[in-house]
């Protein structure tokens, strides 16, 4: 929170008579008369169940990252710092697991070039929950053929040494039940993920492996408080039906998107990962 208690920019919120922040969702009601995102005077009407949110859908808020007191120091070192991990995620209620490291390099390219999340308010184009997918979460800022970006990608992999390669992780903390409840909280918590993630970097990380990549052992994560034992199951398990319709979308819909410049490379590992979930 102090990366954010000065100098940080909200959008699309709704603003308080005090000069303060409200969106719906923000955890208490709005203390009293507000402005809308639209600069439009706002007071909640509890009768009126279909009164226009004060808040966008697509609130957003950022503040400069050298601002947060956990920074390292080297943040803006221009000779670069070793990288040791890369890590995607997408939001997914459902199927994707909690973390999962791949087996190689080009396994972590796969998986960096099917990210996938459920649609929110922030795509009009698409229906509330469908997946949409974006490859690295680059697909808005890579100004030339996704495919020769995959490429590029294989290619660092061809040119770096196994042993000096960078893990890849893939990671999902928007996981819910059935009923829509939150199986992990977040926030801090990820903190527990990321433990594990500089264990496995360092080659002291307990894990199991699985069809989809290497996973937590069930003791490796120390689930927090609130999350049980079954909670935990869920949030590592592997659901083989839902992958394989994972899957199917990704050959069907997404890679042929990308046509011949699609790399052999990936097209191999959705094979083999079809081929492994039978």
């Amino acid at each position: 929170m102090r990366s954010i208690e000065k100098n940080a920019l909200f959008t699309n919120v709704a603003l308080t008579e005090d000069g303060d922040i409200w969106w719906e969702g923000i955890g208490y009601d709005p203390p009293g008369p507000l402005v809308d995102w639209r600069g439009n005077p706002w007071i909640r009407d509890t009768a009126n169940k279909s009164q226009a949110p004060a808040a966008h859908p697509n609130s957003r808020f950022t503040a400069p990252a050298a601002q947060c007191p956990a920074i390292a120091p080297e943040w803006e070192d221009p000779a670069g710092v070793p990288i040791d991990a890369f890590l995607f995620g997408g939001r997914r209620a459902f199927t994707i697991p909690l973390v999962t490291q791949s087996f190689s390099w080009n396994h972590g390219v796969f998986l960096g070039s099917i990210t996938g999340s459920e649609v929110t308010a922030a795509a009009l184009d698409l229906k509330i929950g469908s997946v949409r997918r974006d490859p690295f979460a680059m697909l808005p800022f890579c100004g030339y053929h996704m495919g020769d970006y995959f490429a590029h990608w294989i290619k660092m992999g061809e040119r770096t040494p196994v042993a000096a390669q960078p893990k890849f992780f893939f990671v999902n903390w928007f996981r819910r039940t059935r009923e829509g409840k939150w199986l992990w909280p977040g926030y801090g918590e990820n903190s527990r993920v990321l433990k594990w993630i500089f264990q496995r970097c360092n080659g002291s990380g307990k894990a199991v492996k699985t069809p989809i990549g290497f996973m937590p052992t069930a003791d490796a994560l120390e689930p927090p408080a609130g999350v049980t034992a079954e909670d935990m199951n869920e949030l590592l398990g592997v659901d083989v039906s839902g992958w394989k319709g994972e899957l199917r979308d990704i050959k069907v819909e997404h890679y042929p998107k990308f046509g011949a410049k699609l790399p052999r490379q990936l097209s191999d590992q959705l094979d083999a990962l079809i081929q492994q979930l039978g």
